[in-house]
């Protein structure tokens, strides 16, 4: 795999300040600018920036059906080294992150084997972090 460049993703949040202190004390991510109305962050060398929206009236939820469990759709996150995830998946656990999918093993012994977990930040953004046993099957059918 080459080197990446980094992304760029802009999300809503209806609470800025309960958004930007999930990112900043549960995530641990590192605060870069801001205004009264947008916080960007170093998502693991990625721009993440929340920016202020009035909550809808309505919302809806929406997953897909993947190894059994429901996968939030839409969700971003990163993939991460093995160990690093491991590592995150103990301190969110220590924080009582509520999960929508706890920390597991999917597609275990098969191509693509991966560790995932999925959540919602708390403006209802889901997240999901995984790591691949074998970093270089990312993309292997």
């Amino acid at each position: 795999m080459s080197i990446l460049s980094p992304f760029h993703l802009a999300i809503p949040v209806h609470d800025l300040q309960a958004a930007r202190n999930f990112y900043n004390t549960i995530l641990e991510l590192e605060e870069g600018r801001s205004s009264d109305h947008w916080v960007d962050f170093n998502f693991f060398g990625h721009q993440l920036v929340i920016h202020y929206k009035p909550k809808l009236s309505s919302e809806d939820n929406y997953s897909n059906p993947v190894d059994g469990k429901d996968v939030p759709v839409p969700h971003f996150g990163i993939i991460l080294e093995w160990e690093t995830w491991e590592s995150l998946a103990e301190k969110l656990i220590e924080k009582k992150v509520q999960f929508v999918i706890e920390p597991y093993i999917r597609f275990k012994g098969e191509t693509g084997e991966q560790a995932t977990m999925f959540f919602y930040d708390p403006c209802g953004n889901a997240l999901e972090f995984k790591s691949f046993k074998d970093s270089s099957l990312i993309f292997q059918k």
